[in-house]
Order: structure tokens, then sequence, then C-alpha cells
């Protein structure tokens, strides 16, 4: 596994073209866009769990039924504040660091003053997001960096906290058709209250502002107070449809206390998590028309949630489906001692993911009896049982067990939709197929091969489509075996079968998420390579000009 995950990877900084075998659909043109963990050492230092990897963005621009590749590390602070010290100074969620090695016990004392609630890291490695014409790469904390999605040069730092109050942000924002940005962030005890925040970017500025950043014209959208001022819930993802939000206040809870004295404790940020098998798992459905959650008060069982896949509304109910886990054991897992030793025995003990859809009323009926089933749907055999006190309980219909990393047809997005792009993870929370599976029929389709790990399956539509599933299925695979190149995997969205591959001969990472950038998405008004860099590439690895 040490192939995988625990060895530094080599940045390909100058385009290098692919060897591609099949054929390339020729309406395909544009550029994958990923992210992920790609150094996990720096001289003598290492980092304790996977996801704390410094970022490495990589790209494979599709033109012509060409394939080229790149890849460069983000040049956050973190990173050069760790390549210039030659070890890692600076914490990530996983790892607690100290910028000077002789640090003592009262050294430490001096400096937790300031860790309270600590300055979290930029090493953005999560995810891409795009914000009007610009493209950052995002994590949890509150700071995203600005990059070019071309080049991969890292641009400026992005501190949220001047545009919202959030000392957290998920990498999972939500877009509308307009192109405007929908996320959430936990504020932790400003003005005596801990909050989870809604807050909305638009896609433009207004006209007499024209020039300024969209993110100067930040909006908080609505606010939830957490349960607990001092245990916030950890999340990753939330849901929407065209009029309704969904968040998942979990029993998976940030311990603010533990974290202030972390620094001073030498414990790492993650120590400070814990699920809390014997609380329930609270679900808000907030109205966006009035910006108010709805007044009944919906729970479901003790568990933890990382990515909600989609969710709708249907005859007066809100379903929403989501990749479900019994408790935090996956998190564990990404230890990298527990990833290079006793990996398989590991595994077993980690909790299967699995797709459940709920089911909300999104008005109860006062006079229905307690114990009653308040969902009607012929479509779903999720429940919603009234109870006393106003209260809701929520149980789930099992769809699929053993799929993570989903993705839908954006278009079907807050809407009634029929299938998900998987990875499917049956043996172990490792990749070993892509998956699509149908909603509707329960039925699924699966590409797999030996030794090779799938990314993340990202969808793009045919130009014109008219079915959900027309379109292409592109995948970043990497392999165990180390005879065995790296390549993007091409997939007819539809049959599932193989339309082509582009195989590099590069040291790829496992990458986390990302995004496709048609090429009539780039800006061309701002030119990303100088002539020389354009006169060195392939042409095919050049995004047209003005």
């Amino acid at each position: 596994m040490d192939i995988i995950f625990g060895r530094n990877k080599k940045e390909q900084l100058e385009p290098v073209r692919a060897k591609v075998t099949g054929r390339i659909p020729p309406w395909l043109q544009g550029t994958l866009l990923r992210n992920g963990p790609g150094m996990h050492t720096v001289g003598e230092t290492r980092y304790n769990h996977w996801f704390d990897g410094l970022a490495l963005l990589h790209s494979f621009t599709i033109r012509d039924g060409e394939v080229c590749y790149r890849s460069k590390y983000l040049r956050s602070d973190t990173y050069k504040a760790n390549i210039e010290a030659n070890r890692i100074v600076v914490s990530e969620f996983g790892t607690m660091a100290y910028p000077d090695p002789c640090k003592n016990i009262f050294s430490k004392a001096f400096s937790y003053l300031s860790h309270t609630i600590p300055d979290f890291t930029d090493n953005c490695l999560i995810n891409i997001m795009k914000c009007g014409e610009d493209f950052y790469a995002t994590t949890e904390t509150n700071y995203i960096r600005k990059i070019n999605p071309q080049t991969l040069e890292t641009l400026e730092k992005v501190d949220y906290r001047n545009y919202v109050t959030v000392n957290l942000a998920t990498a999972h924002p939500h877009y509308d058709a307009a192109g405007n940005v929908l996320n959430m962030g936990t504020s932790i005890m400003d003005k005596g209250k801990t909050r989870y925040v809604v807050f909305r970017i638009p896609a433009a500025v207004p006209e007499d502002k024209k020039g300024t950043n969209p993110l100067k014209h930040t909006e908080v959208f609505c606010s939830i107070t957490s349960r607990s001022l001092l245990s916030p819930s950890y999340y990753h993802s939330f849901g929407v449809t065209e009029n309704h939000i969904v968040f998942l206040e979990q029993p998976f809870k940030l311990d603010i206390l533990k974290m202030s004295t972390a620094y001073i404790r030498g414990a790492n940020w993650a120590s400070c998590l814990a699920f809390h098998k014997e609380d329930k798992t609270y679900i808000h459905v907030i109205d966006q028309r009035t910006r108010k959650p709805l007044p009944t008060k919906f729970y479901t069982d003790p568990m933890v949630v990382f990515h909600h896949v989609n969710a709708y509304e249907e005859d007066g109910c809100l379903l929403f489906d989501v990749i479900t886990y019994e408790d935090s054991s996956l998190y564990e897992l990404f230890y990298l001692a527990n990833l290079n030793q006793d990996f398989e025995e590991n595994c077993r003990l980690t909790s299967i993911p699995t797709l459940r859809r709920f089911a909300v009323p999104l008005s109860v009926d006062k006079n229905a009896e307690v114990g009653s089933n308040l969902i009607k749907l012929t479509s779903t055999t999720a429940k919603a049982l009234k109870e006393k006190d106003d209260q809701v309980y929520c149980q789930p219909e099992l769809l699929y067990e053993g799929l993570e990393l989903p993705r839908i047809n954006y278009a079907r997005n807050g809407k009634r939709y029929r299938y998900v792009f998987a990875a499917e993870v049956q043996w172990s929370p490792i990749p070993t197929k892509i998956l699509k599976y149908d909603v509707l029929t329960k039925s699924s389709l699966k590409w797999g091969q030996e030794h090779c790990w799938p990314a993340e399956p990202l969808f793009v539509p045919t130009l014109g489509a008219q079915d959900e599933d027309d379109g292409i299925i592109l995948s970043a695979i990497v392999s165990t075996d180390p005879q065995k190149l790296p390549f993007l995997l091409i997939l007819d969205a539809k049959s599932f079968t193989e339309l082509a591959r582009a195989s590099i001969d590069v040291e790829m990472h496992l990458d986390l998420h990302g995004l496709f950038i048609p090429d009539t998405d780039w800006d061309a008004r701002k030119p990303a390579l100088s002539q020389e860099e354009r006169d060195r590439a392939p042409d095919s690895c050049v995004a047209p000009q003005a």
C-alpha cells in the first residue's frame, strides 16, 4: 500500500502527451482538473494521516482526440514553510507540528493563547471550486487558494473570514444554474454562539461594481445554531433542492475545549473529533424562500455522512440520498500506519459505506396519530414516523452497500434523478471498480480491471444531451502493479463500455475530487500561458486563446 499512499509523487511541470488507445469522442474538449494529497514526508518527518498530505494538483487536457497531462504541487504557505524548513512545521488535522523543534512545555504554554481557535492550514487538497470566472483549490478550513487551471500556478490566498464569519467550511459547494455558489461553514463561539452558516457567493457582481471580486459580495443566506456551543458537528457536504437546503447535524463532533488545548498537549486536532453513538442525527431542512428552518424536529439514528448524493422534492416530501457509515472508523483507517500495516485486518473493522434514501414531509399534520408514517409515496420505502413533542423519526430505505465518492449528472442536482456514478468499495474503503447505480430499477453496471484503483468518476454530458446518462465518465486510474502505467479512463456513461484510455508515463497520485472545464468556459481575456510556454507545449495541451 505504500506505493499508493505513503510515497511522495513527483511533479510533472511540463505537459506530457499521453498514449491514447480507443477513440475519444470528438465533442469532448476541455480539461479535467483534480486535487489530492501527493507528498506525505518532508525531510525526515512524516504526516500521520493520508488526508494531511500536501496538495498536488493535476490536469488532463483533452483536445482533438489527444490528452496531455501535467501536475504541480500547490504552492501554499504551508508547502513553502515545510519545504524551506525541510520538515513539517505547519499542523494538519491529523498531524500536530511545531515551528521550533526545541519547543518545551513553557514555550508551548506561551503559544497556547494564539491557538484557542487555531489558524488552520492553507493546504487546500480536497477539491476545486469555480467562483465567477476564477478557480480555487479548497479544503475544510477557512482558507482557499486561487489557481490558474491551465498552468496549475498557485495564486492568491483567500480567507473566508474576510467575507463571512466561519472557521471551517466545506469543500463541496453547490452551484445554481447561474453559477452562484452556495456553501456552508461553522462559526465557532462568535458572540457567544456556535452556528452553522450557509453563505452565497454570486457568480457575477453588480453592473456598477464591475471588476471587483465576487467574494466581496458574499452574503449570509441563513444560519442554524449548533445544539452544543462547544461541540459542533463535523460535516463534509450538504444537500439542496429547488426550494430547500438539507443539513445533517450528526453525532460526529468536534470538541472545542480539547481543540483549544491540543497544541499545548501535543495532540492533533483529529483527536478532538469523537463519534457519540448514544446521540441522534438531526435533520435540518431550510426553506430557501423564507431562509428559515422548518419547525418540525426531524431526526434519525446516529451515523456519519461524508457525501450527499442528491436531494429533490416529490408530492410534498423532500427526499435525499446520502452515503452513510455506522461510525467514524473510516477516518481512523486512513492513518498511514493503518494503511501500511495490517491493512486487510483494519479494513474488516471499518463500517461499510451504504447508500440510503431518507424522506421528510415538508408539512406535518398536527392531527396525525403518534407512530403513524407521514410518507405516503410509493417510490420509496423510507418512513417518517410521528412522535410526541413535534418530533419525527426518519427511517431510511437502503439502496446499495459498498460505494463512495458519488457523482451525478449535475444538471439533475436538486431535482428528481436516476443515476449515481461512484467508486465501488465492496471489500474495503479502497475503490476497486466504477459503478453506475440506477436508483429507479435498483440495478447497476460496473467497470473494473485487476490492480486498478479508480478515482472519483466524473460525468460530462454530451452536447445537447436529452437523457440523464447521455455523456461520458472520466476517472483517473492508478495501479498497484508498478509495471502498469496510470491512465485516464473514458467510459460511455449509458452502456458503461470503455471508449478510450490515455496512458501517462508518470507517477500519478490517487486524488480526491475535481471538476471538468469545457473549452467554452476558459476566460480568454486572461492568457494563461506565456508565448514561450505555448511554443514548448504540444498544441493539444494549450487551451484556445482569444
